[in-house]
């Protein structure tokens, strides 16, 4: 959309733009103001309206409002993106002991609204940028679903990716940035290292979640516990499995791998819906880039907003400027964020309800044998020898790694994934609430232990 030379969008514009979501027709999309070096497009807004034939109406999940631009939540959640920036570099298994690491957990437990962080309202290097299910805290950051070897029909992938070289950061000259508001074509372009390598930092994260389809991971997770089963026996399924016992028949199309993989892609169809509407219709949240456009606006003295001063007056944004030569935020992507509002992040809808799916499936509590962690390079996997990982733990790390991913890249605040992961979780929930109705076999219901812990039983088309 057209911009002024502070980034700010046209009144009108925007007006316009509104009523188009609100009642216009397909072909008012069409006649939307755009800036005149546009180049990019508005990603799908009319999704916001499509309905699917199964699971929750795109309309029904509820989803509470983001913090307000001027509040102690929203400044201690841009500080963690500067923070991020920073950091991106640091191997996560390094977290504990860096010192730069540490200067951040200090300097985000002194936010007023630490508590978007966790329940203590304060942040350790150990639990720096992990998410905030029970399942996030044992063992790496890393899911070993983002690491284990993948059975693709009849070969095996490796999960090692290439991945930017170190240093980049995009966004960070004032005509870049607000060339990018305006939809022109990205200045910059990423480097990347030679050779792949697997996931260990968060400039890795966030490139993982720059390529990825919506249920790419989650059909990834299915294939590698499909096969544990295979190797290891059917404790590796859900203890309500009708299948499990069984010494005549095995689950294919019903509760074997077509049905599982068909519900994967099936509940990323539905999240993604239900995160549209939300973006497009009801909050039309600022993206984290805009944000930092205003915090510099107002640094260089040419106008005033409402910015929380916990954000102003902390460490991670002077060490930024510092850094990369104003308090824009460092975007990891040349191209900014994507071409739609903030909230909620699609990415943490999809993970919140492919999570959900898996766990119906397959048993959370099964010990993953050999369990691995990539070294700092990320150029290969040694074993870990801490504390046992199950299955459930590692799906709800996986949820989390790829919607706080996306926070990693700074395209989201925290509770644009936070907020995402539970509103998804109740997508997949209603969809396996449509799917218990469907079988023939003796079923017990679908057990799920939701990402606060607790455990619901899903039969008959209720949550019991």
């Amino acid at each position: 959309m057209p911009h002024n030379d502070l980034g700010e969008v046209d009144p009108s514009a925007f007006a316009a733009f509104v009523i188009t979501v609100k009642q216009g027709s397909a072909d008012d999309f069409e006649r939307l103001p755009r800036a005149n070096e546009a180049v990019e497009r508005l990603n799908d807004p009319q999704a916001m309206s499509a309905f699917g034939s199964s699971g929750a109406d795109s309309t029904s999940v509820p989803l509470p409002p983001p913090p307000r631009f001027a509040s102690p939540e929203i400044a201690a959640e841009m500080g963690e993106l500067y923070w991020l920036a920073l950091l991106a570099d640091v191997p996560f298994r390094r977290m504990e002991t860096d010192a730069l690491a540490e200067t951040a957990a200090r300097d985000l437990s002194a936010f007023s609204g630490a508590h978007v962080f966790s329940d203590a309202g304060s942040v350790t290097p150990s639990m720096l940028f992990r998410g905030d299910a029970s399942g996030d805290r044992p063992g790496p950051i890393i899911s070993q679903f983002l690491w284990m070897n993948i059975p693709f029909g009849n070969k095996v992938v490796d999960q090692r990716y290439s991945f930017p070289a170190p240093s980049q950061a995009f966004l960070i000259e004032w005509e870049e940035w607000l060339a990018c508001q305006r939809g022109a074509v990205p200045r910059g372009a990423l480097r990347f290292d030679e050779a792949p390598r697997y996931i260990a930092a968060g400039r890795d994260l966030a490139e993982f979640v720059h390529r990825d389809f919506s249920f790419q991971t989650y059909m990834n997770a299915a294939l590698i516990m499909l096969r544990l089963a295979a190797r290891h026996g059917n404790d590796v399924l859900s203890s309500t499995n009708p299948y499990r016992h069984s010494r005549t028949q095995f689950g294919d199309i019903t509760f074997g791998g077509k049905d599982v993989l068909t519900a994967i892609a099936e509940a990323a169809l539905c999240a993604q819906k239900a995160s549209y509407y939300q973006k497009w219709l009801v909050h039309r949240r600022l993206r984290p880039e805009a944000s930092g456009g205003r915090l510099e606006t107002q640094a260089s003295g040419r106008k005033t907003y409402d910015i929380h001063p916990d954000l102003t007056h902390c460490e991670g944004l002077a060490r930024s400027a510092a850094r990369f030569g104003a308090r824009l935020l460092p975007i990891a992507y040349p191209e900014g964020c994507p071409t739609h509002p903030s909230y909620p992040a699609a990415h943490a809808y999809n993970g919140g309800a492919c999570a959900a799916i898996l766990k119906a499936f397959f048993n959370p509590d099964f010990v993953i044998p050999e369990p691995v962690q990539a070294t700092d390079d990320g150029g290969s996997l040694e074993a870990w020898a801490g504390e046992p990982l199950s299955l459930g733990h590692e799906i709800d790390k996986l949820a989390s790694n790829i919607a706080f991913g996306r926070d990693a890249a700074r395209v989201h605040y925290r509770s644009d994934s936070a907020n995402g992961l539970l509103a998804g979780e109740s997508i997949g929930i209603a969809l396996l609430c449509d799917r218990s109705v469907l079988y023939r076999e003796r079923f017990d219901g679908f057990v799920l232990r939701r990402r606060d812990g607790t455990t619901i039983t899903i039969r008959d088309g209720a949550v019991l």
